[in-house]
Order: structure tokens, then C-alpha cells, then sequence
């Protein structure tokens, strides 16, 4: 059953208007990415997915991350519309975190603007930002939108939410 959407406060927008099927769109919003004292990530020059009932995917242009910080993974998954993608470890000073960021080296034409910008998961990363709010990662942990201030949810990854 299709939940009720939150109610949209000023300066809001709801991930329930957000399109089905999903399309990917050129952000100049700051974006930046910090773990262990390291900058990972920074840019204004992001692509985010929209998807609805689902908070943005933000994905970095890979010269705007930090060089030789990311070690390609051996897992893989797909998407109905992105297509396939392939995941990357993130190694700073003496931390590691495993498959925490993912890309679409050859994603589908609708999605062409994604290709080798790379997401990351919010949750193990200790500062995600969008214009200077930390964002709150999508519940769930399957999913990698960032939730900001400015989304009205209720958002996908819920418990009883994987059949909307």
C-alpha cells in the first residue's frame, strides 16, 4: 500500500512528486564528502537521480574526487534504468570502508550523464553535505539517497516499504 505523503513544508519538495520511471539531472548545489579528516569529495558539479518516493543519489564527477582514495570491488549490481553498476572501497589513512560508493561506467542512454560519476553511501562516510547540511542516509541500508532538509518523505527503504 502507497503510504501518505508528509505534509511539504516552505522550501520543501516531496520525493512523492519526484518521476517514476527515474531521471538524472545537473546540480550546481556544493557537495562534499569528508571521512577520517580527508576531504573524499568535493564539487558543484553533481548529477543527482530522482526517483519517487526516493531521496536524490548525488554523483561526483571523478575529478572531483580525491585521487587514489577508491579501489575498484569485485561486486557488481543493476538497475532497470541506470543499468549495471560496479561498486568501489573507499581507503583513507587506516580506515577501509568496503563497497561504499558505486558508478555506471556504461549506464543507459537516458542516464548517459552518469557515466563513471560515482555515489556514495552516506551512512559509514562521517560527513556527507549538500550545501553545507549534513544529510541523514536513506533508511534501509540497500539504498543510496541522501536525505536533506529541504525532501519531505516518507522515504523508500522503511520497513514495509519495499512494495511501493
Amino acid at each position: 500500500m502507497r503510504p501518505r505523503p508528509d505534509p511539504v513544508g516552505p522550501g520543501q519538495e516531496s520525493v512523492w512528486r519526484f518521476p517514476r520511471p527515474a531521471i538524472a539531472e545537473r546540480s550546481d548545489r556544493h557537495v562534499r564528502i569528508e571521512h577520517r579528516g580527508h576531504l573524499v569529495a568535493d564539487t558543484r558539479a553533481a548529477v543527482r537521480t530522482l526517483e519517487t518516493s526516493h531521496p536524490p543519489s548525488w554523483y561526483v564527477p571523478p575529478g572531483d574526487v580525491a585521487p587514489g582514495l577508491l579501489h575498484r570491488s569485485e561486486r557488481r549490481s543493476f538497475c532497470e534504468w541506470k543499468g549495471h553498476a560496479v561498486y568501489w572501497h573507499l581507503a583513507v589513512g587506516d580506515a577501509f570502508l568496503a563497497d561504499v560508493a558505486w558508478s555506471y561506467p556504461d549506464p543507459t542512454p537516458p542516464f548517459a550523464i552518469l557515466r563513471d560519476h560515482v555515489a556514495f553511501y552516506a551512512g559509514p562516510l562521517d560527513r556527507c553535505t549538500v550545501d553545507n547540511e549534513t544529510v541523514r542516509p536513506q533508511p534501509g541500508g540497500f539504498y543510496g539517497g541522501w536525505i536533506t532538509p529541504d525532501l519531505a518523505g516518507p522515504f523508500k527503504g522503511l520497513p514495509g516499504s519495499r512494495g511501493w
